[in-house]
């Protein structure tokens, strides 16, 4: 079990469950961990085998235990040290189906003597053979699902499994009743007891490929949990000391040396190297690292020796949220996987009634639907030399074969595969998507809002010029204090010293840059999307927008308008210092635009999205970056504050479907609003709320590849719905006019759960990276 809180009354726990084949198992499940005190919310996934809860801290988890195997299911906690519990399903699954098998082909090629050569000499032996062999594959590599499915019966509900037992139950009962029909001179019924034997064999077969399948999907995670490094090494009292990674601590002093994977997030305290982050990032190419610089668990570092400091461990590492995104995102459920649920959630019971019918209707006009029956048979392989020793027998086999073919397995198989192997092929590129229903909302966006500072441009803002109102510092005849660009630069530095922005941090860089004193600040205030005020050597600072300070009634004109216009139409935002309510100077900012966005917007455009820009910045700085990366005029959102940014986003679905790219911190709102949130990530902090989807690397060419990978994962979901429904749809009229054969109905359920996992895994050939 793995658990990971999100406030102190909550926590998320994911369980192993056993016995889960189809979407009336998950169904069942959910059902019964609902009735759990404490249990909050519930998703179980067919394609994991899985359930993933919320629950109070105090969950009683005998109880949830009792609830699950009261329906007919295990339940497991996980321990890490545990093996693979899908590579333990997958052997459990071929044990059972080589069992069943080494007693079906027997039975198998007694009926094909049967069929080629005439019925057996002594049909008393042929009839007490089958009956014999059939025990095996029925009641022992069987046994679980026919437990499964006749408890779920007793329940009141129904499953696949509950299809299978009495799909194989009512073909196995054929056999005792060949005996005791011909004992008390009955009309004859034919033995199909060899047939239940060999639905089951093909049912078991079924279920170990699509165990294998499913754990093909499931990769990901576990090459995750393969990346981490084992062991560290430690240096304790200047002595290295080898430890498994279990046992590191926050502050603890590691070594590594060239070629050796991190073990854990830490802090470049001695050495420089180049470092390989591609499995976090997606990115190739090797990272330049120097001392202060962060580094993430399980990259693997390349050239010079390095001393690091732990600053994560356990849960809290880059490679464990990755982890837990990755799982919680497979566990998801996405709007088209409830309408299939909403079917199966009927289907079953409709099943059960239509098999009741065929076996009604069949007694009640046995010549009309034989007569209807026979002119199609000859037309169908396995039909034609079918011969039937009574009506009831002809209603069984119609009715078995209904049972059989209408297993939901594959529907509740549609949507989970194809979300399991797009969530880790992001993983694998960078792009962690944390909610499923994002890749089916992806398909209708038509518009792209990108906020500019750390989604366009890098967000690394440098001062690039200073302007003073003049350059002396001597007395104006007015008696008002002159100062110079130093003073400018340094008083500013001062106050923006307790600032967390951007451009406050550029501004306090220059300053020790120029290796010029900060000053002591009081009544430090920081104005939402305006500036700063502080007091400074009892004098009054106000740093900020041409806006904020003609609020303040501090007038500009007439001071270096040119060149602040020249600047802005740079691409630079200018921030304005008033000092005593008095202009005295303006700091020009620059922020690089990332290498890659100009062609991933162009990119977007080209596929018909409506790209936006938007930012704090006035609309002349605005429209000069985003001429830069190809964002037309019209479509730059200017002068917003960061408040005002989920207004924007909400204006805008009033024409259409938006998708709002950001930090994720302040952005948070704006993200929430869109109808997709995309979160740039830094490649070190992934612990993003607001974001639907999570751009690791933070560069805008992800965004392209999550958009492909999208649309791929969608495409992939309804052709796999396409394929389940096909089966039964197709199906279900042939096995009720007695035209599909028991066995061929079981190989064709079988091929539909495979088929729709196989498609699944057909995701991995899409190429999602921009060329």
């Amino acid at each position: 079990m793995i658990k990971s809180s999100q406030n102190p009354k909550s926590e998320n726990r994911v369980l192993d469950i056993t016995g889960m084949n189809c979407v009336s198992c998950v169904k069942l499940i959910e059902r019964a961990l609902k009735k759990v005190p404490g249990v909050i919310e519930v998703s179980a996934n067919l394609a994991t085998n899985q359930a993933y809860l919320k629950t109070e801290k105090d969950l009683d988890m005998n109880l949830a235990k009792k609830e699950v195997e009261a329906v007919g299911y295990g339940i497991k906690e996980k321990s890490d040290k545990e093996e693979d519990p899908s590579i333990i399903e997958m052997e459990k699954a071929r044990q059972r189906m080589w069992l069943a098998w080494s007693f079906s082909i027997p039975i198998a090629l007694w009926m094909l003597w049967e069929m080629f050569f005439g019925p057996w000499p002594d049909m008393f032996i042929y009839n007490f053979g089958i009956i014999l062999l059939s025990i095996i594959p029925l009641f022992f590599p069987g046994l679980d699902t026919l437990k499964t499915g006749f408890k779920a019966l007793s329940k009141r509900t129904a499953n696949m499994d509950t299809l299978i037992a009495l799909g194989t139950t009512i073909a196995f009962s054929t056999g005792p009743l060949n005996f005791l029909f011909a004992a008390v001179s009955q009309p004859a019924i034919d033995n199909y007891a060899g047939v239940g034997a060999m639905i089951m064999a093909f049912h078991l077969t079924g279920r170990f490929i699509e165990a294998k399948a499913r754990g093909r999907a499931s990769q990901a995670i576990k090459r995750l949990l393969e990346l981490g490094a084992k062991t560290a090494t430690l240096l304790i009292d200047g002595e290295e000391k080898q430890v498994p990674v279990e046992n590191l601590r926050l502050n603890n002093i590691m070594i590594v040396r060239p070629g050796e994977k991190i073990p854990t997030d830490g802090l470049i305290i001695e050495g420089q190297s180049s470092i390989d982050e591609s499995m976090a990032t997606g990115e190739s190419l090797p990272v330049g690292k120097n001392k202060g610089d962060k580094v993430l668990g399980a990259t693997i570092n390349q050239e010079g020796l390095l001393k690091i400091k732990v600053t994560k461990v356990g849960n809290d590492t880059f490679l464990s949220q990755v982890i837990k995104l990755v799982g919680e995102a497979q566990g998801s459920r996405i709007p088209i996987q409830e309408f299939a649920d909403r079917i199966t959630s009927i289907f079953v019971p409709v099943i059960l009634m239509l098999t009741i019918a065929t076996i009604t209707l069949w007694l009640a006009f046995p010549e009309f639907l034989s007569s209807l029956s026979n002119t199609f048979r000859p037309a169908i392989p396995w039909m034609m030399n079918e011969g039937f020793a009574s009506p009831l027998s002809q209603a069984l086999f119609a009715a078995i074969s209904v049972l059989v073919i209408a297993c939901p397995c594959a529907l509740g198989l549609a949507t989970p595969t194809a979300l399991m192997v797009a969530s880790g092929m992001g993983a694998e590129n960078g792009i962690l998507i944390r909610k499923g229903a994002a890749l089916q909302t992806m398909k209708d966006i038509k518009a792209i809002i990108l906020d500019k500072t750390g989604t366009i441009t890098k967000g690394k803002a440098t001062v690039t010029d200073v302007i003073a109102r003049s350059e002396t510092t001597k007395q104006s005849s007015s008696g008002s204090p002159r100062f110079a660009r130093d003073d400018i630069l340094q008083i500013a530095a001062s106050a923006e010293s307790g600032s967390e922005h951007p451009l406050g941090k550029a501004i306090v860089n220059k300053a020790k840059e120029k290796n010029l004193a900060v000053s002591i600040v009081e009544g430090f205030k920081a104005i939402s999307g305006g500036g700063v005020a502080a007091e400074i050597d009892n004098k009054k600072i106000l740093i900020g927008t041409i806006k904020l300070l003609n609020e303040e009634k501090i007038n500009l004109k007439g001071f270096a308008e040119k060149i602040i216009e020249n600047l802005e139409s740079e691409g630079k935002t200018v921030v304005h210092i008033a000092i005593d309510q008095k202009y005295h100077g303006s700091i020009a900012i620059a922020d690089t635009v990332k290498e890659d966005s100009q062609k991933a917007i162009l990119d977007l455009i080209s596929q018909g999205f409506v790209v936006y820009m938007i930012t704090g910045d006035n609309q002349r700085t605005a429209q000069a970056i985003a001429g830069k990366v190809g964002i037309p005029k019209e479509n730059v959102l200017a002068h917003v504050l960061p408040d005002q940014k989920a207004q924007k986003v909400k204006e805008l679905q009033k024409k259409y479907p938006v998708a709002f790219v950001g930090d994720g911190i302040n952005d948070a709102p704006a993200l929430t609003q869109a109808d997709v949130g995309i979160a740039m990530g830094t490649g070190t902090d992934i612990a993003i709320e607001s974001g639907d989807i999570i751009l690791v690397r933070g560069e805008l060419s992800l965004l392209v590849s999550a958009i492909k990978l999208s649309k791929a994962a969608f495409t992939k979901i309804v052709q796999n719905l396409f394929w389940a429904f096909f089966y039964n749809v197709v199906a279900i009229p042939l096995a009720f006019f007695g035209l599909l054969h028991p066995v061929v109905a079981e190989i064709a359920m079988a091929s539909s759960s495979i088929t729709v996992v196989g498609n699944a895994n057909l995701l991995r050939r899409t190429i999602i990276k921009s060329s």
